[in-house]
């Protein structure tokens, strides 16, 4: 059974509930999304990568029924089958309020298994399922919470005409008959919007490449050509990686975007076309 994303929570009225459900999780295919940007077969997409997720709103009941929080980390890999549409995965985490755990390993527990199976619903037999990765911070950790800029050159800084407020990956160039290079770039100039509710996203985004050098003036243009686009985050992500890599034609590329928190979650896809050690999930200070 395929799940559209017309059919999740998202701009319904939807009952708050307070007791464990995880019913509520909505996952929706990548495929589809996959297949715009010409990704057809799963094992020809040429990223791997993760959504770093951070859940700022989770509480639960302990044995005594006394109110416990916690801030969750949770690293959802991208070749998973699924994403969670965020709203249902907010009224999951609320689905905690009102119910007793044992402790903090014991929600833990149940995170992951639920969360892990809703994001391999539906998948092919035979295939390998990995778990989402999940940390915990309870209150007495919350002070070393680090917040952090991107690293990079900044595109922000180029005075520029933009014209394009849908994607426009025509915009995008290099420099193919000089050496290669590698740089790291950064913008705050990054939104789209929600696919169903059209409700604004913002993020910053970070571009890590080797290989002719990236036109920054046509690029930034492009970061700000999303600006009308309605696109779930992790879909954005991949567009991006998809049009630097198939118009700039980058040896190496890592494409990763921090989106503002939204009912106390936010969503952070990092893709990367070789193997390499995940991006610690650091805030900004817009989130």
């Amino acid at each position: 059974m395929t799940t559209s994303p017309l059919d999740s929570p998202l701009g319904k009225t939807s009952a708050y509930v307070d007791h464990y459900d995880a019913s509520l999780l909505f996952p929706i295919p990548r495929s589809e999304k996959r297949a715009e940007i010409g990704l057809l077969e799963s094992h020809k997409i040429p990223f791997v990568g993760a959504d770093l997720w951070t859940a700022f709103e989770l509480s639960w009941l302990n044995a005594r029924n006394k109110p416990q929080v916690a801030i969750a980390h949770f690293t959802i890999p991208s070749e998973s089958t699924n994403i969670i549409e965020s709203k249902s995965f907010k009224l999951y985490l609320n689905s905690f309020n009102n119910t007793c755990f044992a402790n903090g390993d014991a929600v833990k527990t149940r995170l992951r298994a639920d969360i892990t199976e809703a994001i391999w619903r539906n998948a092919p037999e035979g295939l390998v399922r990995s778990s989402i990765g999940l940390t915990l911070l309870e209150p007495h950790q919350f002070d070393s919470e680090p917040i952090h800029e991107m690293d990079g050159v900044n595109l922000d800084r180029l005075d520029i005409d933009c014209t394009h407020f849908t994607p426009a990956p025509e915009l995008l160039r290099a420099a193919h008959e000089e050496a290669p290079v590698s740089e790291v770039l950064v913008s705050n100039l990054l939104k789209s919007n929600c696919l169903v509710t059209g409700q604004p996203d913002w993020a910053s985004l970070q571009i890590h490449y080797t290989g002719a050098q990236i036109d920054q003036e046509g690029l930034l243009q492009y970061v700000v050509s999303f600006r009308n686009h309605n696109e779930f985050h992790e879909q954005c992500v991949e567009r991006i990686f998809m049009d630097i890599w198939t118009r700039c034609k980058p040896i190496k590329l890592a494409v990763y975007a921090r989106y503002t928190r939204r009912g106390g979650l936010d969503i952070n896809p990092f893709r990367t076309s070789s193997m390499q050690k995940l991006p610690r999930n650091i805030r900004t200070a817009r989130q």
